[in-house]
């Protein structure tokens, strides 16, 4: 039987920096591995984030998995909620619950700093005190990755897919939130809680000692929100039974909704200091009895969200390095195996948020010629005969098409 694997640097495609001698980060970065699959395989572009929908991971993710989000994305926190195991009925909402850093009206940090675990809950259950109820929960996740769950009960929606607007805090670091709030059906509902938790906040942090640079939480932002998806079974849908390796809710929950195994990890972060080298020995471990393993790595994305460019370069390196070499070289030992790397979209440094277009991919093992490239990166990629202006056909190709 044929082992797949796919390895995931989120975001890692990105423009040339003039930093880093006009090359983009992976032309910069040292990847001898990722460019081994290039040199012995083929290197194509994708396109994973359809215009009408938000270039987001929940899209673009979903899209890589091979599910048109034209089709089955009905928001991004309903994917987070089923990786918690909150149940969503019919008529119920999720709604993504960041808790993030607002100064003299500019999103500062969408992280808080990164704000620990203990941290975040303390806050979330002071807002599910002052604000929950018998329809509204405040649910605490990772870190500042948090939920807020409406439960309808029969009732009618409070919002629309489609008439309410959110945006995504990463989307306006250092920028004013004035022109960004949720807007539409239902957002009075929404700016509501984001001002109540503006008042609770301040004397809650009054108490605490931060460590010097520490930015504190003073909000919480509310975005995201959808219902329940309906995704058939991956096996189902393409014979092979999948397991995920990730840090992040999103992976998590969209994992758990395709029927994949979802394999923790200790020390992974979904941050810069990630433990790659256990990511991979996992991952080389999870081969044994898996078909198809799918490690994400949310650093890539994470530095450019910060900007920082040498982070980039060093965390796509370190993802080469820990992962993508050892999962390469254990599924030469197993017999037949086919390996894709691909962000799920492009994030720039520059604008330090997602964006739209295409992103290089590079696959090799069985059954696949190679085409004559030399490197993995997005020059590479341009010149390429395989596109897909539809990243979601990508994943049958892979699987089972001939290249």
């Amino acid at each position: 039987m044929t082992k797949y694997a796919l390895i995931i640097p989120d975001g890692v495609a990105d423009e040339p920096q003039a930093g880093l001698g006009n090359r983009t980060p992976l032309q910069a970065a040292h990847i001898p591995f990722m460019d081994q699959i290039a040199a012995s395989g083929v290197v194509g572009g994708a396109d994973n984030t359809p215009p009408a929908l938000p270039s987001g991971s929940d899209v673009a993710t979903m899209s890589l998995f091979g599910y048109s989000p034209l089709e089955f994305h009905t928001g991004r926190a309903p994917i987070e909620a089923a990786a918690q195991g909150i149940e969503l009925a019919k008529d119920d909402w999720a709604v993504r619950c960041n808790l993030v850093t607002v100064q003299e009206g500019i999103m500062r940090s969408f992280t808080s700093g990164q704000i620990s675990n203990e941290r975040s809950r303390e806050l979330m259950t002071l807002m599910q005190q002052e604000c929950g109820g018998e329809r509204w929960e405040f649910q605490p996740g990772v870190s500042y990755r948090n939920l807020l769950i409406y439960r309808g009960s029969g009732a009618a929606a409070p919002f629309d897919l489609k008439q309410t607007l959110s945006t995504p805090p990463h989307d306006i670091t250092d920028t004013p939130i004035a022109a960004h709030l949720p807007t539409g059906k239902g957002s009075e509902l929404l700016r509501s809680f984001m001002d109540r938790s503006r008042e609770l906040f301040p004397p809650a942090n009054a108490n605490r000692n931060l460590p010097e640079g520490m930015l504190p939480a003073t909000q919480v932002w509310l975005w995201g929100l959808g219902q329940a998806p309906a995704l058939r079974n991956f096996r189902d849908r393409f014979g092979v039974q999948g397991s995920m390796i990730t840090a992040v809710d999103l992976l998590r929950g969209l994992a758990r909704l395709l029927g994949w195994n979802v394999i923790d990890v200790p020390g992974a972060t979904g941050y810069l200091d990630t433990d790659y080298a256990a990511k991979g020995r996992y991952a080389c471990e999870a081969l044994d009895h898996t078909d198809f393993i799918v490690v994400h790595v949310e650093a890539t994305d994470e530095a450019s969200h910060e900007g920082h460019v040498d982070e980039k370069v060093k965390a796509v390196e370190q993802i080469d390095r820990h992962i993508v070499g050892p999962v390469l070289e254990k599924l030469k030992s197993l017999g037949d195996y086919r390996i894709l790397v691909s962000p799920d979209h492009p994030t720039f440094l520059r604008t330090k948020t997602h964006s739209y277009g295409m992103v290089p991919f590079a696959v090799s093992g069985s059954g696949i010629a190679a085409d004559g490239s030399k490197t993995y990166d997005e020059e590479s990629s341009a010149r390429s005969q395989f596109r897909f202006p539809h990243g979601w056909d990508l994943m049958e190709r892979f699987l089972h098409g001939s290249w």
